[in-house]
């Protein structure tokens, strides 16, 4: 059953379309496959899997800080879903007072972005209450609760460039075109990964192995705990392929939108007899380009290759649909065409990391930097403080050798809703790249890196942190039992 409660807690929509009828697989029984030696392709300090918003910021972020990196990835660009998954509204950086909290790695990537690249508000704007900058920016995905935040769009294909720039600058080796097959495990550690190539399967040795899967292909392969559960009707867990038409004017879509809403409203029941499954398209970073970045399907999982198939094909038969129903009764989408389909699958969960500790729902009204601070996030809304992301979000509660970033960090599934953002990937992945590169410094355990250490590199690094005492600053994380709401798991 759908629901269209909307609360601080689940953003949930009337707008997720549930699955198809499930086709049951034939059990065909198993093939047998032989031991073999595999050639190592490189040893490294620091290997990153997966070249996200968070293993881009990752592999930045040790370099950096002075480790040899590696960065695997799948695909033939960096960015994942923010580039290849044309995300490119990227989600607010700013809290509600208009203070810029997302920095770092991120505020070099807005630099350097050329400034056709990018669209929103100017910051003398950010954190405007003024009525008529919040109305005409709630159009442009850039106000809410009649606040304007920075929550840019992006050209997905000038984040390839700069992303890639970066890492070849900072010397970090990039791998396209592979994919993590298994952990490399002795001893209880993670020593490496099997990767699969055009070459065939290779080995990677590394001190440290960041997972920005992701989903955490690589920490549960490799016997860490973790959390899948997710809620059908909940927007947090549907998955799409988006998309983008060109050849429209988007100022005429917004004009038709804002002063014609009962027209709007009709239109939008049309579409929905129409096409089925059916959204709104959002700005880009051009007037000329519309983004769809939905309709969102649930009850389908991110690790299950049928699921994943399926959610293709009704994604590029949805597309089809909007461009016919558009053109034909879209103000502004008369001359519209198809521009691209997403090459990446928008993913929103899969699974998330038990760490030592994590983000809670039980922490948002708190409002004080935890021990651990490695980031500041912007609260959900106005009536909640800017919450504390803690180092311990990052660590696996008993595998060593393995840090995690990105939207499978260790939080509840509240505030999973904000944490797999692209700002929030950018945040963690930052952490956990410095952190590797500390821990390989002092020849220890990721778990045993000095916070007070890790949060003065993490602010040469631009980071946004809160102070602390300093008795607080001496706080390091140690393998505990699984974190709770009432009792964080942080030991000094």
């Amino acid at each position: 059953m759908k629901t269209i409660i909307r609360t601080d807690e689940r953003i949930l929509s009337a707008d997720v379309f549930g699955r198809d009828a499930q086709q049951s697989r034939e059990e065909l029984g198993f093939w047998h496959e032989d031991a073999q030696d595999i050639p190592i392709y490189r040893r490294c300090q620091v290997l990153v899997v997966g070249g996200g918003p968070s293993g881009t910021a990752a592999a930045a972020a040790a370099a950096k800080q002075g480790a040899d990196v590696v960065l695997l990835e799948r695909y033939n660009h960096l960015g994942g879903l923010s580039t290849g998954g044309l995300v490119i509204w990227i989600d607010r950086m700013t809290d509600w007072q208009g203070e810029l909290v997302i920095r770092g790695f991120a505020k070099e990537l807005f630099d350097r972005l050329p400034p056709d690249a990018v669209a929103g508000p100017a910051p003398a704007d950010w954190g405007s209450q003024d009525a008529d900058k919040a109305q005409h920016w709630s159009f442009r995905t850039a106000a809410y609760h009649g606040i304007v935040t920075w929550s840019p769009t992006i050209d997905p294909e000038r984040l390839k460039l700069l992303s890639q720039q970066i890492l070849l600058e900072r010397q970090v080796k990039l791998v396209y075109h592979s994919w993590v097959a298994a952990p490399l495990m002795k001893d209880g550690a993670l020593k490496g990964v099997a990767f699969e190539s055009k070459e065939g399967r290779m080995a990677i040795l590394a001190d440290v192995v960041i997972d920005a899967t992701g989903d955490g292909d690589l920490f549960a392969r490799a016997g860490a705990a973790f959390t899948n559960d997710i809620e059908e009707e909940d927007v947090h867990h549907c998955m799409n392929t988006s998309w983008m038409f060109a050849g429209v004017d988007m100022n005429r879509w917004i004009a038709f939108r804002a002063q014609q809403p009962l027209a709007y409203s009709d239109f939008m029941q049309k579409g929905r007899e129409a096409c089925g499954l059916f959204d709104r398209p959002f700005v880009a970073w051009r007037n000329d380009v519309a983004l769809f970045m939905g309709p969102r399907q649930a009850g389908y999982s991110a690790l299950n290759v049928d699921d994943l198939t399926a959610v293709e094909i009704r994604s590029h038969m949805a597309m089809d649909a909007h461009l016919a129903f558009y053109k034909a009764h879209a103000p502004g989408f008369e001359q519209a065409y198809l521009m691209l389909s997403a090459p990446q699958i928008g993913v929103r969960h899969a699974r998330r990391l038990t760490g030592v500790d994590a983000v809670l729902r039980s922490r948002w009204s708190d409002g004080v930097a935890l021990p651990t601070e490695i980031g500041v996030t912007p609260a959900v809304s106005p009536k909640f403080p800017n919450i504390s992301i803690p180092y311990g979000a990052l660590v696996p509660e008993k595998l060593d050798a393995l840090l995690a970033c990105g939207r499978h960090v260790s939080c509840d599934r509240n505030s999973h809703g904000f944490m797999r953002e692209i700002p929030q990937c950018w945040i963690t992945g930052q952490a956990a790249g410095v952190a590797a590169a500390l821990a390989v410094q002092h020849g220890i355990q990721p778990r045993h890196v000095n916070v007070a250490e890790l949060q003065q590199a993490l602010l040469a690094q631009g980071v946004y942190l809160r102070p602390h005492s300093h008795a607080e600053q001496t706080a390091s994380v140690q393998p505990t039992s699984a974190p709770s709401a009432a009792s964080p798991q942080i030991q000094a």
